[in-house]
């Protein structure tokens, strides 16, 4: 018997890495050991360690990792934003929370790491960013992504699955710059502003205006869809 399974049986119902990995697969498609890792690696998990340098989970583990899974899934939020949930003591699920579209500080990623975050294809990735869909961006680390990208990656993967290729989502990358261009004509004066309050208050108001016409898009793009359907 391997020292893995010795120490699953002592923890009782201590689980080890793959076993985890198998009982979200259901719920989760695209988990793999090494996103998994790669969470624990984000300080959003942290398993138990045996002397040999085994991972064993427990029940609490696997919920709040089947939490943070729901989390990206179906609320696109960053880890950054996951990570902030968790320290404050709340449930990572149902929060409603939005990512912040202005603010913050954004961890930066090598594209390894941005390979283990999403299970993405190298090759699939190099598209996206032929199509301007990710971009790289220079930084002291070396790391040029961001974890905004990582969600980016996920999305873009699931759309792949309904046929829907980088060249066509090209029109939204054309589409949210004409947005974004507009949105910065309005909001110009404060956000160039020499007064960090009155840049600060610009933000905020750039994230409001932002959320509103994430809003009216949506609206729009569903009442056309319904017009087709009929």
């Amino acid at each position: 018997m391997s020292a893995e399974a010795t120490e699953g049986r002592r923890g009782g119902s201590r689980l080890t890495i793959g076993t985890v990995c198998k009982s979200l697969q259901e719920e989760f498609p695209d988990i793999s050991i090494s996103k998994i890792r790669f969470l624990e690696d984000q300080r959003l998990i942290t398993p138990r360690r045996t002397p040999g340098g085994y991972r064993l989970y427990g029940e609490e583990d696997v919920d709040q990792l089947r939490a943070i899974l729901r989390m990206q899934r179906d609320e696109f939020l960053p880890l950054r934003v996951i990570r902030q949930v968790i320290a404050q003591g709340r449930s990572a699920a149902g929060t409603g929370r939005r990512p912040r579209l202005v603010g913050g500080v954004d961890d930066r990623l090598t594209f390894d790491q941005l390979l283990a975050a999403t299970d993405a294809d190298p090759a699939f990735v190099r598209e996206l960013e032929e199509f301007q869909l990710i971009e790289r961006h220079a930084s002291e680390s070396g790391a040029p992504y961001s974890r905004t990208d990582v969600e980016i990656v996920i999305i873009c993967q699931r759309l792949a699955r309904y046929g829907v290729a980088a060249r066509h989502l090209k029109a939204f990358r054309s589409a949210v710059e004409r947005e974004a261009g507009l949105l910065e004509q309005i909001m110009a004066p404060a956000l160039r502003s020499h007064n960090p309050e009155r840049r600060e208050a610009g933000l905020q108001e750039l994230e409001a205006l932002a959320e509103l016409t994430s809003q009216l898009a949506h609206l729009l793009l569903v009442r056309d869809l319904r017009d087709l359907a009929r």
